[in-house]
Parts: structure tokens; C-alpha cells; sequence
């Protein structure tokens, strides 16, 4: 495809670019980038004033459901809220049904996600086979089918001797491991933060230390073994706290956090609000200025948003008996833009942190507008402002406890490899 973006501020941390542009698309790659570029015969052009143009954002923790689930969001409606959310490249994790742990699903989900989808999928594949914590899945098969890591992610590992043997086979193979840190025997019949508000609400709680136990040992496995390991979905300030110091020791540790993260606390369960249900669950006003710190600083990677799609019938129910997740894809990139508002981060460290930083840790080749990449764009206009709507969410689910709000800046429009995917 070819496309002449004109007039857009350019963005790209990976090369240190931020400066009024065009940008010329050329048989799906970047052919040019410079000032009032004239469009060939046949271009089409896209007007990016007063709007950003960014290398596509990349999200890499999405659950598509797909296998299996299909009931709450498939590879084609996952892909299509993606790129309404700005997202190009999602990495899928493996609890669908049957689990991505053999090269059968992982294959089916990249060929559907090729014919039918609207942005990249790369698989996560299984640590242990069916996500069982028992027996290492075939990690060579997985990533020969094209898995670009692998992880439980929705338990834990908990045997240590066995984490420990899966990131010196995935170091050995070089493949990601993305570790669920959550230590069972603390969460126990846990369903919301153990503090003030699940007293006063009357549910049973979850401390804070079942994460950062599992977090510390996972960092300690890593640091023993010489391994990459990636945290998923950081939430308290005692995870931030370990990963900062073992990053200082010189640990390959990276990790993600999610934009409920960073926006909530648990006073968003009052009421009973099963939209607010999630694992792990939200935490409280400390750890919400921890993870905005670490986001700063560096210590935390990536923002990812965990989407995790459920039927009405999943959550409309007791509080204990919903099941944990919320969407994400299409309301994480404003909530995210709110952090530069807020002067917590410059728009170049979010660019960061949603495309060239995931690219980086997961070893795909996205998150860059050099010239001769594969032409994935994000246009973001920051200043239109929309309110989050049911009945216009374009995922197959409506589990999100953002209904309502007002939200600053959008996807205005979604390139995939010269391609436009979804224009607002």
C-alpha cells in the first residue's frame, strides 16, 4: 500500500525523531520521512495536522480468547477493538481452549490472525503443558511455530525447580518467559486488595505480599540462571521496589504494568462493581504512586492492558463468583496520554513504553518508523475528547469499569503495513 501521512508531528524514540513531517508509504514499508514531500502518482494521502504520528503501538499482554472463548471476543474482534485503540501488533497469551502449547494452535492463531485480522498477532505460548504448572511444554515446537515467548499467565509456576529449568531451557533457545507473579497459598479465597475498603465491603482479600513474594523469587530464578524474565501486570509498590533494585544489580528483568494500574484503586470495587474485578486485583493509593514512579524512572518497561474480555453473564453475578479481567485496547491509549498530561512521563518515554520498548523485549520487528520498516503507524489526535460508551465499545465484551468517563485523545487513524485499518 502506499500512503503519504502530511502535516502530523513525528515520533520515534527508537531514532531519536520528534519534529513536524511527512511520512511516505511505500509497498507497506517507510520509504521517506522529511519536510512537505510531494505524494506520487496514485498515493493516497492521509492529513495528520495537529495530530501525532507514532510507530504502531504494540500491546503485549491481550487475551483473544480464541480458541475455545470465542463467545467473549475473537482473533477478528479482538483485532478490530486493537486497532480502533491504535494497536498494530498484539501479543496473545496461551490460557484459550485447548492452551497454546503446541504448534497446532499457535499456527491457527497466526494464520487466522494473517487472513482475518486487523493487526499483527504473535502468540505466547505455554511454559507448562495446558498451564498445568506440572510438565515444560515443548518450547523449541512453540517457538519454531512462531511463539514470541512463553508464560502461564493466569497462574503461577509455583514449583521453583521448575521455573527455575524453564528459563535456562528459554535462555538456551532465546525465548522470552513472561512469569504470573502470584503466590496461591497468600491469595487463597482472596478476591479484591486486603485493606480498608475489602473490611468495610466485607470480601475476603488479597495482600499485596502475594505478589511480591512471587515477584522475588522469580527475579532471584532469573538472576541465578543468567535468564531474561519479563514480570506481567505490576500492581504493588513492593514488585516496583524488587524489579528496581535487581535491575541496579544488573538482573535481565523487564516488566509491564496496565493502565487500571495507574488510574484506580480499590475504592472502584465499592458498590460491588465486578467491572472492577480483576487479578491482581487493584491496589491502593500507595501502590498507584509506586507504579507512576516506576513508570518515570524507568524501572517499569512497558504498558500493556491485559484485556480480558467476559461474557455479561461472567460478571453479572456476586461479586465472588465473577470471574477477574476487564477490556483495555480501546481505552488505554488516552488513559495512558493522561501520564503526559500529569507530567509523570514525556510523550517520547510513552511512545516508549506502548511500541518501541514491547518490540524490543518481545525481539519482533516493530515500534520504528526507520526508513525501510514495516510501515505500522499510529496517528493520534490528542486532543479529541469522547466518552466511553457500551454500545460503541468494539470489542464483543463490555466488561470495563470506564462507562461514562470522558476520555482526551484517540486513535484517529490505524496503519498495518501500509494498510488502513480503522480511520475515526
Amino acid at each position: 500500500m502506499n500512503l503519504l501521512i502530511k502535516n502530523g508531528r513525528v515520533i520515534d524514540p527508537s531514532q531519536g525523531l520528534d519534529e513536524m513531517a511527512d511520512v511516505l508509504v511505500e509497498a507497506g514499508l517507510v520509504k521517506e520521512i522529511g519536510k512537505n514531500l510531494k505524494a506520487p502518482a496514485g498515493v493516497e494521502t492521509v492529513d495528520a495536522a495537529g495530530k501525532y504520528v507514532v510507530p504502531g503501538l504494540v500491546d503485549m499482554h491481550v487475551h483473544l480468547r480464541d480458541p475455545g472463548l470465542e463467545y467473549k471476543e475473537d482473533i477478528v474482534s479482538g483485532t478490530k477493538a486493537a486497532a480502533a485503540g491504535g494497536f498494530t501488533s498484539l501479543a496473545c497469551m496461551p490460557n484459550t481452549k485447548p492452551a497454546i502449547d503446541n504448534k497446532a494452535v499457535a499456527s491457527y492463531i497466526i494464520n487466522k490472525a494473517n487472513t482475518d485480522g486487523f493487526c499483527n498477532v504473535f502468540p505466547v505460548g505455554c511454559i507448562t503443558y495446558g498451564m498445568g504448572g506440572e510438565r515444560m511444554a515443548e518450547m523449541g515446537e512453540l517457538k519454531e511455530a512462531g511463539c514470541v515467548a512463553v508464560s502461564d499467565d493466569g497462574r503461577p509456576v509455583a514449583n521453583a525447580e521448575l521455573m527455575r529449568r524453564a528459563l535456562e531451557y528459554a535462555r538456551g533457545i532465546g525465548i522470552l518467559v513472561i512469569s504470573h507473579a502470584e503466590d496461591l497459598a497468600l491469595v487463597g479465597e482472596g478476591v479484591m486488595n486486603e485493606g480498608f475498603t475489602s473490611t468495610e465491603l466485607g470480601l475476603k482479600g488479597i495482600p499485596r505480599v502475594a505478589e511480591d513474594i512471587a515477584t522475588a523469587r522469580d527475579v532471584l530464578l532469573a538472576e541465578y540462571t543468567n535468564s531474561p524474565l519479563h514480570i506481567a501486570h505490576v500492581s504493588t509498590k513492593g514488585s516496583v521496589r524488587i524489579i528496581r533494585e535487581a535491575k541496579a544489580r544488573g538482573v535481565k528483568v523487564t516488566c509491564e504494568t496496565a493502565p487500571h494500574y495507574f488510574t484506580l484503586t480499590d475504592d472502584a470495587v465499592r458498590g460491588y462493581d465486578t467491572n472492577a474485578k480483576m487479578n491482581p486485583p487493584l491496589r491502593e493509593a500507595d501502590d498507584v504512586a509506586a507504579v507512576k514512579e516506576g513508570l518515570r524512572d524507568g524501572t517499569i518497561d512497558c504498558i500493556a492492558t491485559d484485556h480480558a474480555p467476559h461474557h455479561l453473564d461472567e460478571k453479572d453475578v456476586e461479586f465472588n463468583a465473577a470471574l477477574n479481567g476487564i477490556i483495555g485496547l480501546e481505552t488505554s491509549l488516552p488513559l495512558s496520554l493522561k501520564l503526559v498530561g500529569d507530567g509523570i512521563l514525556t510523550l517520547n518515554q510513552l511512545i516508549e513504553k506502548m511500541s518501541c520498548n514491547p518490540s524490543k523485549i518481545l525481539g519482533i520487528s516493530r515500534g520504528s518508523l526507520r526508513v525501510g520498516s514495516v510501515a505500522d503507524l499510529t496517528v493520534i489526535d490528542p486532543a479529541a475528547e469522547w466518552p466511553v460508551e457500551t454500545e460503541k465499545l468494539v470489542s464483543k465484551s463490555r466488561n470495563t469499569p470506564f462507562v461514562g468517563w470522558k476520555m482526551k485523545g484517540v486513535a484517529a487513524c490505524t496503519i498495518r503495513g501500509g494498510a488502513v485499518v480503522f480511520s475515526r
